[in-house]
């Protein structure tokens, strides 16, 4: 644009002038002066605005709305179009190339500051749930796949990472990370969660949040060039939907709220400072979420001390007229929304568009606009918006964007993620130089998938399984390919070639799963393809078998006589009892992310152990859900008579209720041996009890463990779960090698929520189990709360 050069030069000028002194800061207006404190900042700058101004932070627009002119620069004609001369809460990334989003941001952000009355700059906010969602930015593991790894400081350097590139787009939020519990695989959305247990999500989610936003003590000011704001979503117990379709009420009570839901909720808020969160779509004891004064004012609020802003689902406050009910019209979803605590409508201004005549017309105070505009402010002030200016630096994207540090540690987490859940006769790893033909089988086999919330499904953007299995096997083995069936097709033509493939080889890798959308939202996607999305926002299923004819190609395929290795790329746990049976190994790899490809051939030929375990409950058929590994006493049905299991009939007539695999669960190479149960208990000098057990890697190859801490009160006021994890350690050994492995308890990890719904720790036994899942458990001991 042609006056951008001049208004860069004057901003130049300018920040220069006041750097060396040639400019008092005094001199400012309070709002732009820097070293006055923020609350000083807003509080000046709110009185300077318009109701008007005020309405229009509290909305969101989609920088998809500018045009590029033949030149390839932003026209001014789009920016005219799209603002008005008027300011904006927020501002939504494009789904683009990275370099096109920063052209898009630096023309909104330098018209914003120049062409608005009181050069009030944007938020602009992007979907980066495992890399940022624009071509060309490292594409992580999927979060599922995250979550597997049980290792927050990964996560916690992935997160800088994404915002390390993003930042460098110019965008300021992300729309991450989701704190909802995975305990219901039918859902669709299990795949960006991080697990079923509050303690995994709570700790995980933490580690995204501090590697994003940067550590709390330090965004409590403010947060760094380089960083991002993050979004703590779904609040809460969004991932619980009645029979598992997505939207649907979540049939959750405060107790279950208090003690599940709540708890990574909380952690993100007193623990990590979150800037932002979102609530659900859903209703929780017949209230939409979206207008819920309890759970967004009450409790996030006054309770946990929120001080960042609530930031509407994508047309959530207008589901409160035409989806929920509650609410007649656009004008009393506004009303109900921003009196619940609804800072920021997105996108566009559905229901707070009326606001402006609500308050004139007496519905609405102005007060109650002024405190939502108060929170967006603080947050545009903490993060430097109005000292940064955007501007894109085409060198330093070059030197950050998708650089080797950053791939290399999108391979690593993804070999941190997968699971094996099987290996028969020790069939893994695979030794090169007993191979002469390896067949390479499946849909799945020659396909990247990166899971939902990525820009892209092409090829060119990541290593398939394949790809990399020829890349290690070697030149001195062959590696033929056939892909069998389709993820969805029904068409069995395939069937021949993969059966053919499968006599000839001396192992197969049979890669199977599903596949999710690119991008987001209810029902997108192509209704016309022949692979239908099986997983994904919007993609629930009444049935966790592999879709299609796949089961048929696994009975096939494994009828050879040949080994078979099954490979997962998949977002949700399957129910495949059988198909487990019929294979000689299995591995979990999820949506393993860019590098998916080479992390899963180095662990099928031994480069890597598998460290990955499981954080999610596979339930062996779909009847068995809801299935989770911290249920109560009475959760599977029978109950203990002087120490031995008593069945009276109270679980199902012709199956077990125990799960396929449990939570935590995961194999290795190699072997380990947990020994010398210690417990110090210092809760009533110290406020809390240390647990500590040597641990031994018992076998011939290097290898990682996850010592797993779970926790049962023996008697309480109200029930408890039968084992509850409360701290865990990934702990990396070489053959032989010991280590002494500590794990903390805190007073509030034994507290509860007691019949008058406070929080409590009640005195008593509390026993403690030490192991490598909640089922495999080798050290148990006691200790006594007084």
């Amino acid at each position: 644009m042609k006056h951008r050069s001049v208004y860069r030069l004057k901003l130049a000028v300018c920040m220069l002038l006041t750097a060396t002194g040639g400019v008092k800061a005094q001199e400012l207006v309070p709002y732009k002066n820097p070293d006055l404190p923020v609350e000083v900042r807003v509080k000046d700058l709110l009185q300077r605005m318009t109701l008007e101004e005020k309405v229009d932070q509290l909305n969101m627009k989609s920088l998809n709305a500018l045009q590029t002119d033949n030149a390839g620069q932003v026209t001014d004609s789009s920016l005219v179009r799209l603002f008005r001369g008027r300011s904006i809460g927020c501002l939504e990334s494009p789904f683009v190339e990275h370099h096109k989003v920063a052209l898009y941001a630096e023309a909104a952000d330098h018209y914003l500051r120049t062409q608005t009355r009181l050069g009030i700059p944007a938020i602009q906010i992007a979907e980066c749930l495992h890399g940022q969602m624009a071509l060309g930015t490292t594409i992580f593991p999927q979060a599922i796949g995250l979550g597997s790894t049980w290792n927050p400081e990964l996560i916690r350097q992935m997160a800088s990472a994404i915002a390390a590139e993003a930042s460098l787009s110019g965008v300021d939020q992300a729309l991450s990370p989701l704190f909802d519990l995975a305990r219901d695989p039918r859902y669709g959305r299990v795949e960006e969660c991080y697990g079923e247990d509050p303690w995994l999500v709570k700790e995980m989610g933490v580690a995204f949040v501090t590697g994003m936003q940067g550590e709390a003590s330090q965004t409590r000011s403010g947060i760094a060039e380089g960083k991002l704001a993050c979004t703590a979503k779904h609040f809460v117990a969004y991932s619980v939907p009645e029979a598992g379709i997505n939207l649907a009420p979540s049939l959750v009570g405060e107790r279950t709220l208090r003690e599940l839901h709540f708890v990574p909720f909380k952690a993100a808020v007193q623990e990590a400072n979150v800037y932002s969160l979102m609530p659900g779509y859903h209703e929780v004891d017949g209230i939409p979420v979206h207008a819920s004064h309890w759970l967004l004012t009450d409790v996030l609020r006054k309770e946990w001390g929120f001080g960042g802003y609530v930031f509407s689902d994508y047309g959530a406050v207008g589901m409160l007229d035409n989806f929920h009910y509650t609410a007649a019209d656009p004008s009393e979803s506004a009303v109900q929304a921003l009196t619940a605590g609804v800072d920021l409508e997105a996108p566009g201004s559905y229901a707070y568009g009326h606001l402006e005549n609500l308050v004139r017309e007496g519905k609405v105070p102005e007060a109650l606009v002024d405190s939502a505009v108060v929170r967006i402010l603080r947050v545009k002030f903490k993060l430097g918006l109005f000292e940064r200016p955007f501007h894109y630096s085409e060198k330093k994207a070059k030197a950050v964007v998708h650089r080797q540090e950053h791939v290399d540690l999108a391979q690593r987490i993804a070999e941190e993620s997968v699971v094996l859940l099987k290996n028969q006769d020790r069939t893994l790893p695979l030794v090169r130089n007993r191979l002469k033909r390896i067949a390479v089988i499946g849909p799945n086999a020659d396909k990247v998938q990166f899971g939902d919330y990525s820009i892209t499904k092409n090829n060119d953007y990541g290593v398939t399984v394949l790809e990399g299995i020829r890349r290690y096997a070697g030149k001195e083995v062959e590696v033929s390919y056939a892909e069998g069936c389709g993820i969805t097709s029904l068409s069995k033509d395939g069937f021949a070639e993969a059966a053919r493939l499968a006599r000839e080889s001396d192992v197969v890798v049979l890669v199977l799963g599903g596949t999710s959308v690119i991008y987001s939202g209810i029902g997108w996607g192509d209704a016309n393809s022949k692979e239908v999305n099986t997983c994904g926002e919007g993609y629930d299923r009444n049935e966790l078998n592999f879709p299609g004819v796949q089961a048929e190609l696994l009975d096939l395929v494994s009828g050879q006589g040949k080994p078979v290795v099954l490979v997962m790329l998949n977002g949700r746990p399957y129910t495949i009892p059988e198909e487990v049976k019929k294979v000689d190994a299995v591995l979990e790899a999820w949506y393993p992310g860019e590098k998916g490809g080479d992390a899963i051939s180095r662990i099928l030929f031994g480069e890597v152990n598998p460290s990955g375990r499981l954080s999610v409950t596979f339930p062996p058929t779909t009847g068995h859900i809801s299935m989770y590994a911290n249920h109560k006493p009475s959760g599977k049905g029978y109950y203990r008579q002087r120490g031995t299991p008593q069945k009276p009939g109270r679980d199902y007539v012709f199956s077990s209720p125990d799960p396929l695999f449990c939570l935590g669960y995961g194999l290795s190479y190699t072997t380990f041996e947990y020994s010398q149960l210690e417990i110090q208990n210092h809760m009533a000098s110290k406020g809390e009890v240390l647990v500590s057990c040597m641990l031994k890697n018992t076998g011939d190859v290097k290898g990682a463990e996850v010592v797993q801490l779970y926790v049962r009160d023996k008697i309480s006021s109200v029930t408890t779960p039968v084992k509850a994890l409360k701290g865990f350690s990934k702990v990396e050994l070489n053959p032989g090698e010991s280590r002494k492995v500590t794990l903390v308890l805190k007073k509030d990890d034994l507290k509860l929520w007691n019949a008058a719904m406070d929080f409590v720790l009640e005195p008593g036994d509390f026993e403690v189990f030490v192991g490598a899942s909640v089922e495999d458990i080798w050290l148990k001991g006691n200790f006594k709360v007084e």
